[in-house]
């Protein structure tokens, strides 16, 4: 009676000590027809499977094919095993798997201890530096080259010649400013992807960051004779977000609309609120449409939409699906970026579980929309 007793004891504290740890275990066992099955999962299990775990087959929770035949070779051989593994998605994470035989005296069937390592942050940080490497390498390979062409000239052609040097060093100028905001939008880009899988958690009014940008680019609308035009919808409800990231959104997208709108024209931004992830992805206007971002799920969500309508020269048909690519642009459509905006947007979007439309349409200009969810009414206010 005893020894039960003391059985029983240990076995509450491991699974309570088990329910404490951040990292998914399972305890996985022989099933029916030797499908292995799940005879436990720990909080942190639950939460990432969201799913009744305890009797459910290992395919339900883990099925990467190759995850899967590792752990039945550990579980018939009773040995351990190691695997990785990346969960495909929006959102995609790269996972470790550590499968370790249990000892069951001889009594029942074979058991492991399967303990899952989140590695996205490792992953993503290396990715993050050789993708940095790549593309800074490629695009300042250049400006340098022509940094070092009017050096050059400067140095002897043009050496004695002031009209010369003072047209060569107005370029070099603006190619060194060029490359400063190549490398500031590399390491934006960097950053945000670095986080891309931790969503925000605070609340952005967005009516209310949308006047702040329009107040910001109030000297580039002036230099371009380009006026801005707010429309929120009254009652809109906050957004859950990252205010100093949506600001880049905002910023980003008005920057964009300014730049190929022309002189005395006008950039709309509206903002309206939505039901449910149908309404947030309705069209706006007549053209062409295209999704360049979609949340895995948003049923059940309301979203918050917010539309940047330029009257530039549009968009063709064959260029919408790429924009958001990096260091894509439109041919015959220089404005003079770092061809990473869109591409910076997408990310922000992506990290807030939102989504990015593009309406477009050759001599009627662009509308691209972004849709947030709205924020609970428990989440706490993100700072200004």
């Amino acid at each position: 009676m005893t020894d039960i007793l003391e059985k029983s004891v240990a076995g509450t504290a491991a699974q309570r000590i088990l329910e404490l740890l951040p990292e998914p275990v399972l305890l996985v066992q022989g099933g029916e027809g030797d499908a292995p099955e799940i005879a436990y999962g720990n909080r942190a299990a639950r939460e990432v499977f969201r799913i009744e775990l305890e009797g459910a087959p290992l395919g339900a929770a883990l099925r990467r094919p190759e995850v899967l035949e590792t752990i039945e070779a550990a579980l018939e051989m009773a040995a351990p095993a190691e695997v990785a593994f990346e969960t495909i998605g929006v959102q995609p994470r790269f996972w470790r798997a550590f499968a370790r035989p249990l000892d069951t005296d001889g009594e029942g069937p074979n058991q492991l201890v399967v303990m899952l390592r989140d590695e996205t942050d490792a992953r993503r940080t290396e990715r993050m530096r050789a993708d940095f490497l790549a593309n800074a390498s490629h695009e300042l390979r250049t400006p340098l080259a022509s940094l070092a062409g009017f050096v050059e000239t400067l140095r002897t052609h043009a050496k004695d010649d002031p009209e010369a040097r003072d047209k060569f060093l107005g370029i070099m100028a603006q190619q060194a400013t060029r490359m400063a905001r190549l490398v500031d939008d590399l390491l934006s880009l960097s950053r945000i992807e670095l986080n891309e899988h931790i969503p925000p958690s605070g609340k952005v009014e967005l009516a209310r960051t949308i006047q702040d940008v329009s107040d910001a680019v109030k000297p580039l609308t002036a230099e371009r004779d380009v006026s801005i035009v707010v429309r929120p919808q009254a009652g809109v409800t906050p957004v859950t977000g990252d205010r100093d990231q949506l600001v880049q959104v905002i910023q980003n997208l008005v920057d964009n609309a300014v730049k190929y709108t022309p002189r005395g024209g006008k950039v709309t931004v509206t903002l309206e609120s939505a039901a449910s992830l149908d309404a947030a992805r309705a069209a706006s206007r007549t053209g062409v449409g295209l999704s360049l971002l979609s949340p895995d799920s948003g049923e059940g969500q309301a979203y918050v939409v917010l539309r940047v309508t330029d009257e530039g020269p549009g968009i063709a048909r064959q260029h919408l699906p790429r924009l958001s690519e990096r260091f894509y642009r439109v041919e015959g459509q220089r404005s003079g970026g770092t061809g990473l905006g869109l591409a910076i947007v997408k990310h922000v979007v992506n990290r807030h579980r939102g989504g990015l439309t593009v309406e477009s349409q050759e001599g009627e200009g662009s509308t691209f929309s972004v849709y947030l969810p709205v924020a609970p009414t428990s989440a706490p206010a993100a700072t200004s």
